[in-house]
């Protein structure tokens, strides 16, 4: 028996052992039901958190969607505070193979065949040599991280500032998504997409691709579509992989035929010509575009609804700094400190990937805020992060923005932000699942804020819901006389 990383059992031997509350029902019928209470009847957060109340535990047992026939075995233990959730990070205790989107696996058909890495287990050979190849590859574009995605951002602000004059709004969403596309594939490739013969077309290529991997996790949410058949066609089988086979190819040759330098220094290392290009497709597609399409919408929305006052204190910063350090570099976006901390707050309060998942490798005893449990080897674990990231017993006032939570003593925070699969005081290494590019993402995610506010003084935003995060409309732009 072993205790978990979170917390040892010599750590906290006044916490009780109690058994993990809840079932999982009926065979066939308990997972189904799990599924309509989960996006139906009650919907995401409301299922987590009627069953916390209920069993008076932040863990629990439940079936996690799509069940069946997409997933053989919907049952998990499920931890929803900080202390329990970091037991998902040690490869030591818990297996990640097949699991980087729940308790199905999409077909490899949209993959070319392979198991990409965010579908290896640490402990598998390929893991190692896959890790170290995306790590290579954000080495080689260091220099390139600030003056490409810089490049993208002059259209997209003319895009949006001339649809909010013409229309009195812009929607940043549909907008955005050849700005996410352009950069990636400049990025990855050094040059433009469409020297690739492939830039009209990637975006929607992307989404499409996004839509067939994930669907059984997802819901239309159309009120004219019966929830019943809603649930028929998202979450029963999964869509044949053939509806995107010809556009996928279309994506794979672009990167293969663009990206031949980075290709070859996967061949150096010994990984297989096409399988590298796979998973640089992957990379582009669903970490890279699809992890902004879902976290940028949220941030502007977060910090947008933040209010004129903080804006201007935001501007006064970036500006500031901009101005004593001779422009937009590296060191000057580390001397922010507010911009920095609401980009934190913006990954702690809606992480874009809300889920992790993980196969107990043996048994073990995991620990809550006031409990201890046994889980049994074979288990399997799954993690909601955003009840992990808004534990009362850590973070004040957890469902609100504070834009200023990380700033000072408020650092000593950041590592119950989790957002990469991992704390945010951690490194990515070849040994664990931490996302390779978790520093890009913080480092672009500060480069549009400041974009944003060398541009304007102020702006508003609507904001909703929609099939991956929140849609995003800007409403009004103050333009600055900053120069």
């Amino acid at each position: 028996m072993s205790s978990s990383s979170s917390s040892s059992s010599s750590s906290r031997p006044e916490l009780p052992l109690r058994k993990i509350p809840g079932d999982y029902g009926l065979p066939f019928f308990g997972p189904i039901r799990n599924r309509f209470d989960y996006f139906y009847n009650q919907g995401q957060d409301e299922f987590f958190k009627t069953r916390m109340q209920k069993y008076h535990s932040t863990v629990f047992r439940a079936n996690m969607p799509p069940g069946p026939f997409i997933s053989s075995d919907s049952k998990v233990v499920v931890l929803l505070d900080t202390v329990s959730f970091p037991v998902l990070f040690d490869s030591s205790k818990v297996e990640k193979r097949n699991v980087f989107v729940g308790t199905f696996m999409p077909s490899t058909d949209l993959t070319g065949g392979y198991r990409v890495l965010p579908y290896l287990d640490p402990s598998e050979p390929k893991h190692d040599l896959l890790k170290r190849f995306s790590f290579s590859l954000l080495a080689s574009r260091h220099r390139d991280f600030i003056p490409v995605f810089r490049s993208g951002l002059p259209d997209l602000f003319s895009t949006i500032e001339d649809d909010v004059s013409r229309k009195g709004k812009a929607n940043f969403n549909d907008i955005a998504d050849d700005m996410y596309f352009n950069f990636v594939f400049r990025l990855i490739c050094g040059k433009d997409p469409s020297d690739a013969k492939i830039r009209s077309e990637g975006p929607n290529i992307f989404l499409k691709w996004l839509f067939l991997q994930l669907s059984p996790l997802l819901t239309l949410g159309l009120s004219i579509l019966p929830n019943f058949i809603d649930d028929l066609l998202l979450h029963t089988f999964p869509f044949p992989p053939f509806l995107v086979k010809s556009d996928y190819n279309k994506l794979y040759k672009a990167f293969y035929e663009s990206a031949s330098s980075v290709l070859d220094e996967g061949e150096r290392m010994g990984i297989k010509r096409d399988e590298a290009c796979h998973n640089l497709v992957f990379l582009a597609g669903f970490n890279s575009f699809g992890g902004m399409k879902v976290f940028f919408p949220a941030l502007i929305k977060w910090v947008g609804l933040a209010g004129e006052k903080l804006h201007r204190e935001l501007a006064d910063e970036i500006r500031t700094v901009i101005k004593a350090e001779g422009g937009v570099t590296f060191a000057a976006l580390d001397k922010m400190a507010l911009t920095k901390s609401m980009v934190y707050e913006a990954l702690r309060i809606e992480p874009p990937v809300p889920f992790q998942y993980g196969k107990a490798r043996e048994d073990m005893v995991i620990h809550s805020h006031d409990a201890a449990f046994e889980i049994k080897k074979g288990e399997m674990i799954f993690g909601y992060q955003p009840f992990a990231t808004k534990d009362p017993k850590v973070f004040e006032n957890p469902e609100e923005f504070v834009a200023h939570r990380f700033m000072g003593e408020g650092e000593k925070l950041l590592k119950y932000v989790y957002w990469s699969n991992g704390r945010e005081t951690d490194n990515p290494t070849a040994e664990n699942k931490q996302c390779s590019g978790k520093d890009l993402v913080v480092l672009i995610s500060r480069l549009m804020l400041v974009e944003i506010f060398l541009r304007y003084d102020t702006f508003e935003v609507e904001s909703g819901t929609m099939l991956l995060g929140s849609s995003l409309l800007f409403k009004s732009l103050t333009k600055t006389s900053y120069t």
